[in-house]
């Protein structure tokens, strides 16, 4: 059955290749069901409902990818889209978050469409590639800023806005949670150079064994009433009937103080984001994986796409934020995986994981931190890849403003609309408009009257 459904033998590989590939895959972004809950709970979203959603839709969405494109690339919630809907969408704009899930299950019949229609390579193409890379930069930035703000590492000052925390105020609680993060910061990134399977995952569990050994000892102190917990695991059962406060919440919403144009803007980020952190990974994973034709495509795109497109309206009805063709697919391809079997594999370890909800939902603020950070750190390693010479300067420039403006303006769409308004106005200036595409005309206008009128 396995061979006539992935053509094992073709690809030149076994069930057990294939398996082990999906395990070390699910390894290295399990993560997210310990960070994505921590996230979106600040947007008063239920943390277990929010894993449940994200366990069903990482299952449904990387088993979409394994039968009908044959492809070992695995899908979760994407880091960044979920810090643009909690961080963005309804701390920031002031929006329920019944109606971000709207715009993300929008956004996925957009995609489907686009998809189907071929539609979405043709915007992927029109966008410069300078601002490709610094949308990826910039949300690196932007998680990692979050990571020290959600540790307490980064704190309000009235004089500088934000500054380090006085590590010796309130020791036991807040003292002790931030020197915790500092110490996953280093665990993580040690294991990630060290090529360790799972090291993010792993950074994850370690730093919060540390905090258990620390409150054992009585460096740390739980105070409830200033929001310090006790740090001790919870083994219960998982309560399923949790996904309800979640499930079809995006259709449950009170449209009466939403803004129609910037809840079209709202829509349009998560898209820009969301068609360039897919594209980019599966072209990226794909050459890794040796998967690219003589010209550089990826053959089974159009099936890919739409499996993605699947998968983030899937989320969206169950309770998750965007749900993304993840980059850690490399991993498993790394170890081997070829086809489908890897993503399917996958697919069923998410599944199995809802058993273990009050596991990954009690794990603290000072533990998901690191991974945040060093997720950042991948993140903005792709400014590599930016040209920064001055016969470019006048990509390299819209690309940094778009890099600044998201962590600074604490707003992943408002440094896309500073990177596409500036590239179009320094290119016009400079008597380069055969550098534009008509698509950059028409986004730009789009922003510039967003910022009139709202």
């Amino acid at each position: 059955m396995l061979e006539r459904l992935f053509n094992l033998k073709e690809h030149g590989t076994t069930v057990k290749t294939e398996m082990t590939a999906g395990l070390t895959t699910f390894m290295t972004m399990a993560y997210i069901l310990a960070v994505n809950p921590n996230i979106l709970g600040a947007a008063g979203m239920d943390a277990t409902a929010v894993l449940l959603a994200t366990c069903i839709a990482s299952f449904l969405g990387s088993a979409c990818m394994a039968l009908m494109a044959n492809l070992p690339f695995a899908l979760s919630a994407g880091m960044g889209l979920n810090a643009f809907f909690a961080y963005t969408v309804v701390l920031t704009f002031g929006y329920s978050w019944q109606v971000a899930l709207l715009a993300v299950f929008i956004e996925g019949l957009i995609f489907i469409a686009l998809s189907l229609s071929g539609v979405r390579e043709a915007i992927f193409n029109s966008i410069p590639y300078e601002l490709k890379q610094a949308v990826s930069v910039g949300i690196g930035l932007f998680i990692a800023f979050i990571g020290l703000q959600n540790s307490g590492l980064c704190v309000d000052n009235p004089a500088t806005l934000v500054s380090i925390v006085n590590f010796t105020d309130h020791f036991s609680t807040r003292g002790i949670c931030t020197l915790l993060t500092i110490a996953g910061i280093f665990i993580t990134a040690v294991l990630y150079i060290k090529q360790v399977r799972g090291s993010i995952l792993f950074g994850i569990l370690l730093t919060w064994i540390l905090g258990i050994l620390c409150q054992l000892m009585g460096i740390y102190v739980p105070d409830p009433s200033t929001g310090f917990f006790s740090l001790l695991p919870r083994f219960e059962l998982t309560d399923f009937s949790k996904l309800g406060l979640t499930f079809g919440q995006c259709f449950q919403f009170d449209m009466s103080g939403v803004d129609t144009f910037n809840f079209i803007v709202i829509i349009f980020s998560f898209l820009f984001v969301d068609l360039f952190d897919t594209l980019g990974t599966l072209i990226g994973v794909s050459a890794k994986a040796k998967m690219l034709d003589e010209q550089g495509r990826l053959p089974q795109i159009r099936p890919a796409l739409l499996a993605d497109a699947f998968a983030s309206t899937a989320g969206a009805v169950l309770g998750t934020s965007t749900v993304t063709t993840f980059v850690e697919s490399s991993a498993g391809v790394a170890a081997g995986g070829k086809t489908g079997l890897t993503a399917m594999t996958t697919a069923f370890l998410f599944l199995i994981s809802m058993l273990f909800a009050p596991l990954f939902t009690a794990i603290p603020a000072f533990a998901t931190a690191p991974a945040l950070i060093i997720v950042g750190f991948l993140m903005f390693n792709n400014v590599a890849h930016l040209k920064m010479n001055e016969e470019n300067f006048t990509s390299a420039i819209p690309a940094y403003l778009c890099i600044l403006t998201m962590p600074l303006f604490y707003s992943i769409s408002e440094g896309i609309s500073f990177g596409v308004i500036s590239y179009v106005l320094i290119n016009l200036l400079c008597g380069r408009k055969h550098e534009i595409n008509v698509i950059m005309y028409i986004l730009a206008a789009l922003f510039i009257l967003k910022y009139m009128f709202l």
